[in-house]
């Protein structure tokens, strides 16, 4: 099957909600003409698309996609993943960090493609949205410990100044390919973006407490999504097919 039949194939898959078998025609191209045929494919297909597919992340298995997605498809499938408004972030956990931490990936190099997006920062504060106290923390004291530091919450002059000092936690200590060593590399090696992300927690966090935040907005929203199906990979949500484009 030529690149033109197989993405034609894929979006047809997941436009009727079957990313299962969206997933394992793009697999099987792997499988039979190689890495660099799905390498064309995937540079084809919208980010809508390529979202669908790796935000069914599995950790009982490798997907040959999650490891062959290049940074700015990554950063431009993740923007546009708060449209499935899974509150739980179990999807945006997962594909975060299957893909940035694969073997042999640069992690820093998809942040810097995630900070060149309109909407990145959203995307990483949604990712450490049950962190927020912890990340408070870190960006005080340089160190996720809540009992060490006096829960003052710092300025943005003073939130920028201390990202550039480095964190008293060395990478090693929190090397668990998971929010810690996210949250480490953010500081380290993208301070601003740092400082944006958590002023983004800040602002979700200060809604959430005057009642505003993203759970009452669902129920106000008669668009909103169900995601018990998006969950079992056999939907995308109406609005990606609608207006992709508007939040990259």
């Amino acid at each position: 099957m030529n690149a033109l039949a197989l993405i034609a194939k894929t979006q047809s898959l997941i436009a009727a909600g079957d990313i299962v078998a969206a997933e394992a025609a793009l697999v099987e191209l792997a499988d039979t003409e190689g890495d660099k045929a799905l390498m064309v494919v995937l540079e084809q297909l919208p980010p809508k698309d390529i979202l669908a597919v790796i935000r069914e992340y599995d950790n009982s298995k490798e997907s040959v996609i999650n490891l062959l997605v290049t940074p700015e498809q990554f950063a431009r499938a993740v923007v546009i993943e708060k449209q499935y408004k899974d509150l739980s972030r179990t999807h945006l956990r997962g594909m975060v960090n299957s893909i940035i931490f694969r073997e042999d990936a640069d992690p820093v190099a998809f942040l810097n493609a995630i900070d060149n997006l309109e909407g990145g920062a959203e995307a990483l504060a949604d990712y450490f949205t049950e962190k927020w106290g912890r990340i408070e923390a870190f960006a005080r004291s340089g160190t996720f410990d809540t009992g060490e530091d006096d829960g003052d919450i710092l300025s943005e002059t003073a939130l920028l100044a201390n990202a550039y000092v480095k964190p008293r936690v060395d990478e090693d200590e929190v090397a668990d390919q998971d929010w810690m060593q996210l949250a480490w590399l953010l500081r380290h090696d993208c301070p601003d973006l740092f400082v944006e992300m958590l002023l983004v927690l800040r602002a979700k966090a200060r809604a959430h407490d005057l009642g505003q935040g993203e759970e009452a907005q669902a129920e106000e929203d008669d668009g909103k999504v169900e995601t018990s199906d998006t969950d079992r990979g056999k939907a995308t949500p109406a609005a990606l097919e609608a207006d992709e484009e508007s939040a990259i």
